[in-house]
């Protein structure tokens, strides 16, 4: 094959990567294994991960997925499909993720959406590269980026965008409600785009529109990074404001069909303004007809350019995450917006009352007053580890420590309830929790 496209050896195709960051082997990978021993190998490891009783958000969320999801899902016709480069002969594919397009579109109140992305962080990413291009506003390379933003999202961004000579200018958040306040953007620098969480990595609700409208009148873009299974029962970013919503919605598909895995795969979903679609990463799939009338679907955009152009392409984005692209579709179709909304109220039902139980402990009490959705952060007695730590031996996963990403709270931890959760679930956590700290006192 070397031959045949005249390159001299393998690594003549990896030029491009300096020398200083090439390894000739990955340490710690051990010698290969027969398809038996692997396979055990996985059971134990599976076995390891116990079935504990899940509180622990954060991003990342347990929510009941039909067992025809992932049935249909998995059958060969999905399963073995990949990205449609002979993008016509792959209707099905095609047809898929037109519907999924559709559907996101709808929830977001949006113009247009992509096949999707890697994740809910480099969707981020990828949408405040692409509101850079988007601005009309002069060179200004910033961005506001409120610090009740996910940390994960936020380093995210920063590793991709602080090489390209963007500044990520943080919003300060209210330490009383937990909020990004409108007024906290007078203090700062112009910048091109202003990030807008919905609900925040605290669970809070942001006053959206007053925020978009905020960015509106100092002349940036508005970006929300939103859980698309609260949109099903909140105001949709395609309607913030009193200006037609926001340019660029986006966020992490996980909570729609695609369960927690061990940490993945998952998929961000990217959503814009018909005026911004020509600055937006991946693929579009359109409906048309042939010539003998019948539906067909194609390939309408490619804004990529990595086609050709490699490392000079305006985003790092190769291909889309298929797979869990189908299992949304399925899921969003089968429960459809009676079923998504009753999921995302079944949600916000039982993280209030879970909140109502602990905030009545001794010592526990809730860090935020105000509306959120499904997650809540409690402030703790004592240091949020060791407190976790013994849930996790009673078979409960109590979390998210945030003393780390947030030491100001002090001992604060996050705390997230889905539907899956029962009066049961929740009545053994809060005993347990209280025999903890009884413990200790």
């Amino acid at each position: 094959m070397l031959a045949t496209i005249g390159v001299a050896d393998v690594a003549a195709l990896f030029d491009e990567i300096p020398p200083a960051l090439r390894w000739s082997r990955v340490a710690g990978v051990p010698p290969g294994a027969s398809e038996m021993a692997v396979s055990r190998l996985m059971r134990e490891r599976a076995a390891k991960d116990g079935d504990d009783l899940c509180f622990l958000g954060a991003g990342a969320y347990e929510h009941h997925i039909p067992a025809a999801v992932w049935e249909i899902a998995t059958r060969g016709e999905f399963y073995s499909a990949y990205t449609p480069y002979q993008a016509e002969a792959s209707q099905g594919t095609l047809q898929l993720i037109y519907e999924y397009q559709s559907m996101m579109t709808s929830l977001m109140a949006m113009d247009v959406s992509n096949a999707s992305l890697y994740d809910g962080a480099s969707a981020l990413a990828e949408a405040v590269l692409m509101a850079l291009r988007a601005h009309r506003g002069g060179d200004v390379r910033r961005i506001w980026m409120p610090a009740a933003v996910h940390p994960h999202y936020r380093e995210t961004v920063r590793t991709i965008v602080e090489g390209q000579g963007i500044a990520l200018i943080e919003v300060p958040c209210d330490p009383v409600t937990g909020q990004t306040p409108a007024a906290a953007l007078d203090d700062l620098p112009p910048a091109a785009a202003l990030v807008i969480p919905q609900p925040n990595f605290f669970g809070r609700l942001e006053e959206v529109d007053a925020l978009t409208d905020a960015a509106r009148a100092r002349g940036a873009l508005v970006i929300a990074v939103v859980n698309p299974l609260a949109m099903a029962v909140l105001k949709p970013p395609g309607e913030w404001g009193t200006a037609g919503g926001v340019d660029i919605a986006c966020g992490e598909g996980q909570s729609l069909g695609i369960p927690l895995a061990g940490g993945g795969p998952y998929y961000g979903f990217l959503c814009c303004r018909t005026e911004h679609v020509r600055q937006m990463p991946g693929r579009i799939v359109g409906r048309t007809v042939d010539r003998d009338g019948r539906t067909g679907y194609t390939l309408t955009l490619q804004p990529r350019e990595q086609h050709i152009r490699r490392a000079k392409a305006t985003s790092n984005i190769c291909t889309n995450q298929g797979l869990m692209v189908t299992a949304s579709t399925i899921h969003m179709a089968l429960l459809g917006a009676e079923g998504l909304a009753r999921a995302a109220l079944s949600s916000h039902a039982r993280a209030a009352a879970l909140a109502g139980q602990l905030a009545a402990l001794p010592g526990v009490s809730l860090r935020f007053a105000g509306p959120f959705f499904h997650e809540f952060v409690l402030t703790l007695p004592r240091p949020v580890a060791p407190v976790l730590a013994s849930l996790a031996d009673a078979g409960i996963l109590g979390g998210y420590d945030l003393s780390a990403a947030y030491p100001a709270l002090g001992h604060a931890v996050l705390v997230c309830a889905t539907e899956t959760r029962t009066a049961a679930d929740l009545a053994r956590y809060t005993a347990t929790l209280a025999a903890i700290l009884g413990d200790d006192a």
